[in-house]
């Protein structure tokens, strides 16, 4: 019940305020009905998923167990230095904040609080995948409950996003959501085999549109 809490919208993460890009490429004209919503879902979002976020979660979520902080500070570094339009490493920063800060303030939790603690103190970058990791120790929840929570929240936000951005309605955007979300355990299953030093995707497309929108005349969201 806790996994399904944090990935709700109801949840106060700021996520819903952020397009992560897609808002850039809908300016931009790349992104602008369903079937060029789907080509960004399938060529941009599920490969960030299989070889950046999920990985990411699955390998804090092992150094999260003994703890291993240094791994842990490490992995937030990696997650920042991945992301390189300026706007999406500060989304990234402040969701991946709060989310931490909930955990260990509605928990009270000695794993969450040490690990606010101690990005605090040396200055590591949040990251919404670790904080996921954190939030799936804390609950006592299977690594692949957590990288489905993950999977789902991610997908979830960009269709909610792109329905304040484009014509594309409630139905059309379950229908999408549904064909993504039959794809998830074999992303989920790849992501898990990602090594340490595999981690990471390229995709000039989507930084240059997010780089773009931090100087936009007009924008609906934050990034």
């Amino acid at each position: 019940m806790g996994l399904l809490q944090a990935g709700d919208s109801f949840y106060p993460t700021g996520s819903y305020a952020h397009s992560f890009g897609l808002e850039g490429l809908v300016q931009a004209d790349v992104v602008h009905d369903r079937a060029t919503l789907k080509d960004f879902l399938w060529l941009s979002t599920l490969p960030t998923l299989r070889q950046v976020e999920l990985p990411l979660a699955a390998h804090a979520w092992r150094a999260l167990a003994e703890p291993d902080w240094t791994g842990v500070g490490e992995l937030c570094l990696l997650s920042s230095a991945l992301k390189t339009a300026r706007e999406t490493r500060i989304a990234a920063d402040n969701i991946g904040r709060q989310r931490a800060e909930l955990v260990a303030t509605l928990r009270r939790q000695p794993l969450a609080v040490e690990y606010v603690r101690r990005a605090t103190a040396e200055g590591w970058p949040y990251s919404p995948a670790i904080t996921a990791a954190l939030e799936g120790r804390v609950l006592g929840a299977p690594l692949p409950a957590v990288l489905a929570g993950v999977y789902y929240a991610a997908v979830a936000s960009l269709l909610s996003a792109a329905m304040k951005l484009l014509r594309v309605g409630q139905n059309a955007s379950q229908s999408l959501l549904t064909e993504v979300l039959a794809t998830a355990p074999d992303v989920i299953a790849a992501a898990e085999a990602v090594p340490l030093a595999e981690i990471g995707w390229s995709n000039p497309w989507l930084d240059i549109a997010a780089a773009r929108h931090e100087r936009a005349d007009s924008r609906m969201f934050i990034s």
